[in-house]
């Protein structure tokens, strides 16, 4: 269990440097372009598909030790508890054919509850004060605020207008938000306990 929760730490570790990291580079010079940000966005999602494989396998052995101290030692320190008959053999049929608990989406969708959004909304918000402010600009600028026109220019990214790197990342926060909120079929043999 120690392994998997392991892998699971390593993972948001690394996302949570990649933020750090790109937020240093975007944000310490005006000539840093604001694609710094939305590509950490990309690797921070990645981190995150990641960690929801890594999240369903630790899932199905976080079910197995459940099993054990559920029915096994909870056996032993209350004689008077009723034993289910049909544990073992759950078990051994869970060991001879491991199957998911979880699918994809519950696992990304717990992720991003737990760790994951602190991450997008601190990037979006690097975002948003990367294009909108003229001192993180490479502008002769000096005002503070910017025109409503003068963000939307800024938010162009290559040959993509910016309206259109607007659009395409509010339906990305959009999905995530989505994504946080939707949550699948609650198994109530579990308590409230997980992670």
């Amino acid at each position: 269990m120690a392994g998997w929760r392991d892998r699971i730490d390593r993972t948001t570790n690394w996302a949570i440097t990649v933020v750090a990291a790109m937020l240093s580079v975007s944000l310490s010079t005006p000539s840093a372009h604001h694609g710094v940000l939305l590509f950490a966005m990309l690797l921070v999602w990645l981190l995150l598909w990641i960690e929801a494989r890594r999240y369903r396998f630790f899932d199905v052995y976080r079910a197995r030790v459940r099993l054990m101290e559920r029915h096994y030692f909870a056996e032993v320190f209350d004689r008077g508890a009723t034993l289910h008959a049909t544990w073992g053999r759950s078990l051994a049929e869970d060991l001879r054919a491991p199957r998911f608990r979880i699918g994809r989406r519950a696992a990304m969708s717990r992720r991003l509850r737990r760790n994951y959004i602190w991450m997008f909304l601190i990037l979006l918000l690097a975002w948003v004060l990367k294009i909108s402010s003229s001192k993180l600009q490479q502008s002769d600028r000096t005002d503070v605020l910017q025109s409503l026109d003068d963000v939307v220019a800024n938010a162009s990214l290559g040959p993509l207008p910016g309206w259109l790197v607007m659009a395409l990342l509010a339906a990305f926060y959009l999905w995530l938000t989505w994504l946080s909120l939707s949550v699948g079929p609650k198994r109530g043999d579990d308590g409230d306990v997980h992670v």
